[in-house]
C-alpha cells in the first residue's frame, strides 16, 4: 500500500502535472469515468482554466491508479464497450487532504527573467533595457489576451472571472516590477 505521506510536490508535480489533484478532488466528491471528469473540470473552472484533453485525463488516471491513489472498476454497459469508473482510495484521500492543507507557493524568488536580466549583460548577449522592453511587450500582450478572455466570458461564470482577475493582477504586479528594474538597474 502506498503512503500518501509523501512530498506532494514530487508526487504531483510531474506526470499529469496540474491535472492530478483536481482529478482526485473530483473523485472525492463521487466516482466517475474519464469523460465525466473532463466535463466536471470544464464546468467547475469555466473557460479561464483550459481543460486537458481526454488523453491527458486517462493517462493521468492510469498513473494515479498505479500510485494507489485511485482504483478503477470496469462497468458493463449494454450495447457499448465497458467503461472504467474511478474511485478515490484512502491513500488518494490522504494525499488530497495533505495538498489542501499545505500553503501554496509564495512569490517567485528565483525568477527566470531576473536571472536573464542579471546574467545576459555579463555575457554580452543582450542589454538589460532590451530584455526589459521585450518582457514588457510580452506581459502587455498577455494582458490584452486576458482582457479579451474576460470580455468573452459569461458574466455568470464567477470562478472564471476571478481566475482572470487574479492573473491580471499578477501581470500588473509584474509590469510594475519591470518598471522598478528599469529604474534601478538601467539608469
Amino acid at each position: 500500500m502506498h503512503s500518501a505521506n509523501v512530498d506532494v510536490n514530487r508526487q504531483f508535480g510531474n506526470g499529469g502535472g496540474r491535472v492530478r489533484l483536481p482529478l482526485l478532488a473530483l473523485l472525492a466528491k463521487e466516482p466517475a469515468h474519464g469523460y465525466e471528469l473532463k466535463q466536471a473540470l470544464e464546468q467547475t473552472f469555466g473557460s479561464a482554466y483550459p481543460s486537458p484533453n481526454i488523453g491527458q485525463i486517462y493517462v493521468t488516471l492510469g498513473r494515479l491508479e498505479k500510485d494507489g491513489l485511485v482504483r478503477a472498476v470496469d462497468v458493463e454497459q449494454s450495447n457499448r464497450p465497458n467503461k472504467k469508473v474511478y474511485y478515490l482510495t484512502a491513500d488518494g484521500r490522504e494525499a488530497l487532504e495533505t495538498w489542501v492543507d499545505e500553503p501554496t507557493e509564495g512569490p517567485r524568488v528565483r525568477d527566470e527573467f531576473f536571472m536573464k536580466l542579471v546574467l545576459a549583460p555579463l555575457t554580452g548577449i543582450a542589454d538589460r533595457m532590451a530584455l526589459i522592453n521585450r518582457q514588457r511587450r510580452h506581459y502587455l500582450s498577455l494582458m490584452r489576451d486576458l482582457t479579451e478572455l474576460a470580455e468573452r466570458t459569461d458574466p455568470g461564470d464567477r470562478v472564471a472571472l476571478l481566475l482572470i482577475e487574479g492573473a491580471t493582477l499578477h501581470l500588473q504586479a509584474d509590469l510594475d516590477w519591470l518598471e522598478r528594474c528599469q529604474e534601478d538597474l538601467v539608469t
